[in-house]
């Protein structure tokens, strides 16, 4: 391989890497994944300890979870026994499914505490107080703020649909008319 692609391969590694690690997920998690997809090669487990210089366990529980995440595909080479994988080339399909995978795990649990803490706050669906009625306010106020989070979630990033990249097309021609105008003023 050209020396100068494996470098350029590589600073894209470490990047995604290190904004794994920011965003919450292992970076050796965010590094498989970029592997897979800065290659768009298909590679079994010992490639990539290989490649990424990590153990076989290591490898293998974050092939497990970008699996489940559903950004990488296990895959088969005829006449090869060995499992290879493949990263979702897609980018918009990657991030989908990556925001469901993250509203799942962060935001759904987060909903049901809310309306469980909402549930169970002195008076129930009454304040006995005005300190109680402004706590049931804070908790209205969240709780409607991550209903319309999760509602334009499912709306935007069904596995199928476009609307996240229509959605991000759309916030990116109003930024673009909005400096315009700007910059006319």
């Amino acid at each position: 391989m050209d020396q100068r692609l494996r470098a350029t391969q590589d600073q894209f590694i470490a990047s995604w890497g290190q904004m794994g690690g920011v965003w919450g997920i292992s970076r050796t998690m965010a590094e498989v994944h970029a592997l897979l997809y800065i290659t768009a090669q298909p590679a079994c487990t010992d490639d990539i300890m290989e490649r990424l210089q990590i153990s076989r366990g290591n490898a293998s529980m974050s092939l497990r979870a970008l699996v489940d995440w559903g950004v990488v595909a296990r895959t088969h080479k005829r006449g090869d026994r060995k499992e290879y994988f493949v990263a979702e080339q897609d980018v918009w399909a990657m991030f989908r499914a990556i925001v469901r995978e993250r509203m799942k795990r962060e935001v759904d649990p987060l909903l049901a505490n809310l309306y469980e803490i909402r549930e169970s706050a002195p008076g129930g669906r009454r304040a006995e107080s005005q300190e109680a009625e402004a706590t049931l306010e804070r908790l209205d106020e969240l709780l409607d703020f991550f209903e319309t989070a999760q509602g334009l979630t499912q709306r935007f990033v069904s596995p199928a649909g476009k609307g996240l990249e229509m959605a991000a097309t759309l916030l990116g021609k109003t930024r673009r008319k909005a400096g315009k105008k700007a910059a006319e003023e």
